[in-house]
Parts: structure tokens; sequence; C-alpha cells
């Protein structure tokens, strides 16, 4: 690991190779809460931790600002752990290995984890600071909030006096959030036969795809690999004759899928036809995504004549018809925020077993009925198949306070500290600003934070001179709260 001594600020910077040093992918945060902890002990503050592993950290007002409305500091302490095909790193016992590359703090092979690693490195940064001007602070850690939000579901508030909010979850300088999506996790199961079949076992990968957040950046117009493979096979099916073993892609329910492989027995008589129809394919997909997905390959590798079980020739054209059907990308835009998605649906996880499809799905909305219109529709279309359909992870919008004297500070204090006007807008990504909202009576929130490019991707960066930025404006927007 490259250290991270010298970068401005210092102490930020600090507790993020700190961080960095401690696994901390979702489900796997019980090290970093109590690294959290003991920070706190050693910082003589006040804490909380409750048994999701979440994390409250009480900081008493600096002089003068005793008696000031406290704030809420909130981020989330867990990362999506993805890594380069060809890396052997362990999440769940390896450090990151991060190196500074022009003006950018990366991690080699994996992703950074700035989302949102930085908001922890932060608000500790702030919370042992002795000559900060601040009022009372209650700096949030929440847990699994890339899985579903589930540690701001499950975290009781009772313990908070604060009704305004800075989260730290955002990822464009410049660009304040005051309105989010809500979510809902929609899981599908689809029941599969089987029959012996015989042939050239074929594996077949859809890769090269630049995948993504599936929230702030489904407007992006990029490709799935697992819709792709809905359209291979589909089309395969009429050129040649197949039969499925295995499927399998996707990794994430909120990570554009990057990547999808299929296992199949092909007839050898079929086999040269496939292989035309799959280069045609690429041909025609690198044409289509030209811009957004130059790189996309499908490649295709025989082995031996064999006898395996495939799926019956019904299981299989309704795994290829729920591919083809299940509602994908952006659904519809928002009719009174101009360039903001409105409601969409992210299949991030498919998986072919013995007897199963499972496909897992992320929908989002501003707008809570199209959210369940759309969860609806999957529920129709699998339970069609004869699968079940569940539901889980629902998670309600932030709505936008039209009277919030916090983004009103922090615009003032942003324009006086740049020359420029901040761009105040909503996001289509689900932030836990919106369970809060729900749990907070009258909060009045605002979400920040420095430039981190291709957040959830092996390619993700941080911008050092954004950070310092965006540590600078929060010191600022804290000292203002006196007035």
């Amino acid at each position: 690991m490259q250290t991270l001594k010298g970068l401005e600020p210092e102490r930020v910077f600090y507790w993020f190779e700190e961080i960095c040093r401690i696994p901390h992918g979702s489900g796997n945060t019980l090290a970093i809460s109590n690294f959290l902890v003991d920070f706190a002990k050693n910082q003589n503050l006040k804490y909380v931790q409750d048994d999701l592993n979440n994390v409250v950290i009480f900081k008493q007002g600096s002089e003068g600002y005793e008696n000031v409305a406290p704030i809420i500091l909130q981020g989330h302490m867990d990362m999506v752990c993805e890594k380069t095909p060809d890396s052997d790193h362990d999440f769940m016992t390896d450090p990151l290995d991060l190196y500074v590359e022009d003006g950018f703090v990366r991690a080699r092979n994996t992703t950074l984890g700035g989302d949102d690693g930085i908001y922890v490195a932060m608000a500790l940064a702030i919370l042992e600071d002795e000559t900060l001007q601040h009022p009372p602070i209650e700096a949030i850690f929440t847990v699994d909030e890339e899985t579903g939000l589930l540690g701001a579901e499950g975290l009781d508030c009772s313990v908070l006096k604060g009704h305004r909010m800075i989260n730290l979850d955002s990822e464009a300088d410049g660009v304040f959030w005051v309105a989010s999506a809500g979510g809902i996790s929609a899981h599908s199961s689809i029941p599969v036969k089987r029959t012996e079949g015989e042939g050239i076992r074929a594996e077949i990968v859809i890769d090269g795809l630049k995948g993504g957040h599936s929230g702030a950046e489904i407007d992006k117009g990029r490709a799935s690999a697992v819709i792709l493979m809905g359209r291979l096979l589909y089309g395969l099916s009429e050129k040649a004759d197949f039969g499925i073993i295995d499927l399998y892609g996707g990794e994430k329910e909120n990570a554009i899928p990057k990547s999808c492989k299929v296992n199949v027995l092909i007839t050898e008589d079929t086999l040269d036809e496939a292989r035309r129809y799959l280069a045609g394919l690429e041909k025609d997909l690198r044409n289509e995504y030209l811009g957004t997905d130059d790189n996309i390959t499908i490649g295709i590798n025989t082995f031996d004549s064999i006898s395996a079980d495939v799926l019956h020739p019904t299981s299989q054209s309704k795994i290829i018809f729920f591919l083809r059907n299940i509602p994908w990308a952006i659904q519809k835009m928002s009719g009174s925020v101009e360039g903001l998605v409105e409601t969409s649906n992210n299949l991030g996880i498919v998986r072919l077993t013995v007897d199963e499809f499972t496909g897992d799905s992320g929908v989002r909305s501003s707008v809570g009925s199209a959210k369940y219109d759309i969860a609806d529709r999957i529920r129709h279309l699998t339970e069609f198949l004869g699968g079940e359909y569940t539901q889980d992870s629902d998670y309600p919008a932030w709505e936008y306070r039209a009277d919030s004297p916090l983004r009103d500070l922090a615009v003032k204090v942003y324009t006086e500290l740049t020359g420029e006007e901040p761009l105040v807008t909503a996001v289509h990504a689900g932030l836990e600003c919106g369970l809060f909202y729900g749990k907070i009576a009258d909060l009045d929130c605002i979400s920040l934070g420095p430039n981190i490019i291709d957040i959830h991707t092996v390619d993700e960066h941080l911008d050092i001179a954004s950070t310092e930025k965006t540590y600078r404006l929060l010191q600022n927007v804290l000292r203002g709260m006196k007035e």
C-alpha cells in the first residue's frame, strides 16, 4: 500500500488510510464498527453501538456553540466489494492496496470504498479536532447501506436530538442533493426442469462492459450484460440447437452487470452458425453502444463432446422470456425536475442452479406508486412463468423540502468559498436520507461530497483536490451554524 501521507487535508487522508486497512464490505462490518468505538473511547466521546453494528458518536458543542441546535453528520461504513478477474484479493481479510495517480486516490485491482469511506474519514477528523468551532455533533455511521440501507432502517433514532442533518454520501463536487429515490429489492425464483443432453460443451461470455451504479449512472445509457445475454440466447435459439447447463451474471442489485456467462451443450452441426451469429452480435452491440460501452466482447470457448443435464426446452424458453421481458433501465423521466430519472429497474444478479433460476432486481423511483408498479410488473412476470416473487429492503423516497435553512446556509458558504453557486438538485440513487426523513420529525437535510468517479467498479477513484474542498466546506458550514 502506498502511503497517503502528505495529502491534504492530512487528518482526513490519515483516517481514510486507516479505514482501508480494515476489511469493511457489506455484511462484514464488525471490525470497522469496533474501530469506531475504540476511536470514541480514545477521544473520551459518548457513543452508542447497536446490535447491527451501527455506531453513533456524540461530541459537545465547542465554546460559544454549546446551546446551538445539534447537527447530525451521517454516512455509511460499508463498501461495495468488486475486483478484477485476475485479482486474488480477499475482501474478508485483506487491506486495500492504495496508490495515488494524477491527483486521485485509487485501489489496485479493487473498488476503493470512497463511497462512503470518505465520510467516515471526514467525520473522524471533525470529531478529533479541538480547534474547530461547531455545534453539538451527532455522527452516525450506518452499516449495510449498499445492500438495502439495512443499518439506517434498523437504527433507533430516539438517541438523537438533532433535526438537521448533513449526509456525506454523494459523489459530485459542487452538487447538493436535496431529494432522492426510494427503492425495493425484488427477488424472482423460477423452478426449472432438466433433461439429458448431448453435444459439445461451450462457454459463452459477455464481458468488457463499464457497469456502474444503478442509480447514479442508470442515465448513462450503459449496457447490462444480463439483459444482453437474454438477447443473445433468444437470437442463438434461432440459429443453433443448444441446451443451457448453467448461467451466471452480475454481483450486486445496485450495480449494472458488467459480465454474464452461460454454459451450453450445442450440436456440432450448428456450432459454426452459432459462431457466426455471436461474431455478428458483438459487432452490432459495439455499434449500438458506441460511446458508452465500446469494448463489449462476446467470447465462445468449446470443449469436449459430453452428456449432461440441460434445461428442458420449456424451462429454457421461460428463462429467456424472463430476461427479454423484465423491466430494465429507465422506465420514466421526471416530469417536474428536468433531467432527473424518476423510475428505473436494474436486474443486478442472475443465477441458474440445478433446479432453480433466480433474478435479483433493484427497483427505484421518487414516486411511491411508480415504484410499486414496477415491482408488481416483476411479480406478474415471475408468477406468469410459474415462479415465486418476494421483496424486501423497501425504503422511502427523500422528499424535497421547500423551506430549508440548512440548504440555504450550505449554498451561501459554498458560494463564498468558491465564488460559484452549487447545483441544487435531486438524485435517482437511493440515499439513507429517506429513512431518516421518515424517522426524525421536521428533518432538514442535505447531501454533499467530493468527486468520486466510477463508484462500485474497480476503476473507482477519489479526487484529492475535491476532497480538500469538500472538507473545508463542511468545516465552514459547521462554523456558520452559530448564526
